[in-house]
């Protein structure tokens, strides 16, 4: 194990000297140089953030707004840690997290990476289908599912296989994610923008933690902890540190590290929850509440009803509703594949590079099949999907808490005193929400759903 020192790179002496200027000088140059923050915002603002965030919207109004801050805030208080840690020691995070916290926390850590990612991916496809065929059919293109699917598929696949070619490559690759991920933010604040806000009195309200009563059918805990478990997910924690060592990140670099989570990660995708449920609550709960009855709603239907002509038109409607929604689908899962990459070469001791990393990052692919299979799948199903996927992200919290204070691992790098106990009572309380919360729901709603689904 080494711990890094400097980095001879152009990044770190851009910090040095923005390091000696006043905060707001040095903030807006560190604008410039984040990128891994944003390559986690593509991979959160995927289909499970889009079917939590409307479906809240629809169900409970502006209810839920808290639920995308306080899940994000939460995600990035461990995420800070991941970050801390990989900048601090040189040695592969897989390899760490099996040497200082243990094996199963490692190949927990991992398997979950690749688990969740192969979930998640059926729904990311029939979501990218959707839509694709939804702008295909308003240029006279009756195009099958299928055909959209691998149209999603073709594309995924360049712009997976640009990261980790070269260093230009690495950055070219966050550039795109960059570009969707402000393709999303803008989408949808324009569609909020044509649906108004029917009651802004209640959107501050909605900021306010709690758990509202069901409503037709809809149970409000089932969405809160979806999405809670959607706002960071296990791929998410694994595939992380890998493009921080990727950029060849180091000490220097920790300062940044943490304002691109917050700049890059927290507030595009708060923004982008956020926008999408209002958008829904002013469609589905205030303007026209018989169009949600609880359970059967697609990303087609929602479309269809946003282009409606008193509604939002063919323009706003379908295009840039749609074009948010793809660029939100395209991007995660993207981001999805290199988690797999990732995991599958550090589980079989290869290179981050290579064909055991083409290998996996092919192995999500499979989802594909969702976009003939899950096509009518109401948005409801992707609801527990994403507790499910919730269920692993645990095993990753508590490795990395293990790590944290862990002296032989960190060494000087090791946060004490008040700041260190602060982190890791975040760190504790992030994961004991997610896990009462899941708990909960399993306890509480887990056998009902089964028998709905059933």
């Amino acid at each position: 194990m080494t711990h890094k020192t400097n980095l001879p790179d152009q990044d770190a002496q851009k910090l040095q000297a923005l390091d000696a200027k006043p905060w707001p000088m040095r903030t807006l140059g560190y604008l410039h140089l984040m990128g891994p923050g944003f390559m986690q915002s593509a991979m959160t603002l995927g289909g499970g953030t889009a079917f939590a965030s409307i479906f809240a919207g629809a169900a409970f109004g502006y209810d839920l707004l808290w639920v995308a801050p306080v899940a994000m805030a939460l995600g990035i208080i461990v995420l800070a840690a991941v970050a801390h840690q990989t900048l601090s020691v040189d040695q592969d995070p897989f390899a760490a997290m099996k040497q200082y916290a243990g094996a199963p926390f490692a190949w927990g850590w991992a398997i979950s990476g690749i688990v969740s990612s192969i979930i998640w991916q059926f729904a990311q496809y029939a979501l990218a289908a959707a839509m694709l065929k939804l702008m295909a059919a308003q240029l006279g293109w009756d195009a099958p599912l299928w055909s959209m699917g691998l149209i999603a598929l073709a594309w995924c696949v360049c712009v997976a296989m640009l990261y980790g070619r070269a260093h230009r490559f690495v950055r070219l690759y966050e550039a795109i994610l960059k570009g969707m991920v402000w393709l999303i933010v803008i989408a949808l604040a324009w569609v909020v923008a044509r649906t108004g806000i029917p009651n802004p009195g209640e959107l501050l309200g909605g900021l306010v933690p709690n758990i509202p009563a069901e409503y037709k059918g809809v149970s409000g805990l089932t969405v809160v902890v979806s999405g809670l478990a959607a706002a960071v997910g296990a791929n998410m924690v694994f595939v992380y540190p890998y493009t921080l060592r990727r950029r060849n990140w180091g000490p220097a670099h920790r300062r940044l590290a943490r304002l691109d989570l917050g700049f890059g990660m927290f507030v595009p995708y708060v923004l982008a929850a956020g926008l999408l449920l209002i958008a829904s609550a002013s469609i589905f709960h205030f303007q026209s509440p018989e169009l949600f009855d609880g359970k059967k709603i697609t990303p087609w239907a929602c479309a269809q009803v946003l282009a409606a002509p008193d509604r939002l038109g063919p323009t706003v409607g379908l295009w840039v509703f749609s074009l948010g929604v793809l660029a939100m689908a395209l991007s995660s899962i993207t981001m999805q594949m290199l988690c797999s990459g990732f995991a599958l070469s550090v589980m079989c001791n290869k290179p981050t590079e290579g064909p055991t990393y083409r290998i996996g990052m092919l192995l999500p692919a499979v989802g594909v099949l969702g976009a003939i299979y899950w096509s009518d799948v109401a948005l409801w199903v992707a609801v527990p999907t994403n507790i499910i996927c919730g269920l692993l992200l645990p095993i990753a919290y508590i490795g990395f808490i293990l790590l944290q204070r862990n002296r032989r691992y960190l060494g000087d790098a090791m946060p004490a005193g008040v700041k260190g106990t602060l982190w890791i009572a975040g760190m504790c309380l992030s994961t004991l929400v997610l896990v009462v919360f899941l708990v909960w729901f399993a306890i509480a709603k887990l056998p009902g759903w089964f028998q709905a689904v059933t």
